[in-house]
């Protein structure tokens, strides 16, 4: 009897001892959140670029037959539109404090113009407005909560501001509201599994990688996986 209690016990220590395997915590940029520190400028601008250069290759070999893929229903088309809302997702993901988001879209946007597009000096307001929706996502949790939800619902929400208070007015206008609707949702789901997901899964990579160890996600990473 006392060996069966013996073995009992040490069972339960062996369990309290065991390392928990709950999910990883999510670590916070340092406070003040609005105090940019010189790395953060600089890797956002980084992304930033990659992400122009990308839209710009995009634009010129991509986007082209995909155009043409979608001439029978053009409201399919804005299911691409989560490729332009990456920059906004990576960089709030990444840097973690307000205007992160704008920044890095923005800086991609002047890159798109630079290197040149069919959409001229248009792509800075997209850059804003496809920002300030990631921003408000984060926002709503106060910059405390990067998980895959809240990047979703990021690139929903940049859809959405670019969609509603841009591409309505000026590439849609004369869409049927049911057209309009269905533009509005391929939009939608494009900010959230591309954007969304997709950049939430590009955070992580980078993560892994050792590419953020300056940042929450390479933080989050080293804990997850130590060495």
């Amino acid at each position: 009897m006392n060996e069966q209690r013996k073995a009992k016990l040490s069972t339960q220590d062996a369990q309290i001892a065991k390392p928990s395997r709950k999910a990883r915590a999510t670590i916070l940029a340092t406070r003040p959140l609005m105090r940019w520190r010189g790395v953060d400028l600089i890797t956002a601008a980084m992304l930033a670029v990659a992400f122009g250069v990308m839209f710009w290759g995009f634009d010129t070999l991509v986007y082209p037959f995909l155009s043409v893929a979608t001439t029978g229903f053009p409201p399919l088309g804005e299911l691409m539109l989560g490729i332009w809302l990456l920059p906004a997702v990576v960089g709030g993901l990444v840097i973690r404090r307000p205007g992160a988001a704008v920044f890095t879209e923005l800086v991609a946007a002047n890159v798109e113009l630079f290197l040149g597009n069919k959409w001229g000096a248009a792509v800075l307001l997209s850059g804003v407005l496809q920002g300030l929706g990631v921003e408000l996502a984060l926002a709503l949790f106060r910059h405390r909560r990067f998980g895959v939800v809240v990047a979703m619902l990021a690139g929903v929400l940049s859809a959405v501001f670019e969609i509603v208070f841009y591409e309505w007015q000026s590439y849609v206008a004369e869409y049927s509201s049911a057209w309009k609707a269905i533009y509005l949702g391929c939009g939608m789901v494009s900010g959230a599994v591309i954007a969304g997901a997709g950049g939430w899964l590009l955070v992580r990579a980078l993560a892994r990688a050792g590419a953020l160890n300056a940042f929450p996600p390479g933080q989050e990473a080293r804990e997850t996986h130590p060495v």
